[in-house]
C-alpha cells in the first residue's frame, strides 16, 4: 500500500471517529448553536439581554420569520456553492500540479 493511501485512510478513520466519540460520549447532551453561545456570553458580559442590531433582510420583505425548513434550505445550499468552489479550486490545483510535472 502507498504511502499517500495509508494517509488517506487514517485521515478518514480520524474524521470519523472526531464525528462520532462527541455523539457517543455525550448522549444526552443538548448541542447548542454558535449564536446562541454567543449571545449568551454577551448577555453575562454586558448584563442585559442581547439585541440583535438588524432583521434578515428576507425576514424583512416577507414580514415574518422564515421557517425552518426554508433555512435548511438555504444553508444547505451556501453549503453546496461552498464545496463546489472548493473542489473547483482544489481542482485546479492538481491540474496545474500535473502539468509542471509534464514539462
Amino acid at each position: 500500500m502507498s504511502k499517500n493511501k495509508k494517509i488517506v485512510i487514517v485521515s478518514l478513520i480520524i474524521i470519523v471517529l472526531l464525528a462520532l466519540v462527541p455523539l457517543l460520549t455525550l448522549k444526552n447532551a443538548e448541542f447548542g448553536g454558535s449564536d446562541d453561545a454567543g449571545s449568551q456570553v454577551v448577555s453575562e458580559i454586558q448584563g442585559k439581554e442581547y439585541e440583535p442590531w438588524f432583521t434578515p433582510v428576507i425576514e424583512t420583505l416577507i414580514g415574518k420569520e422564515l421557517p425552518g425548513e426554508v433555512e435548511s434550505l438555504l444553508f444547505c445550499v451556501q453549503t453546496g456553492i461552498g464545496v463546489g468552489v472548493f473542489a473547483f479550486f482544489m481542482g485546479r490545483f492538481v491540474e496545474r500540479k500535473k502539468q509542471e510535472d509534464k514539462k
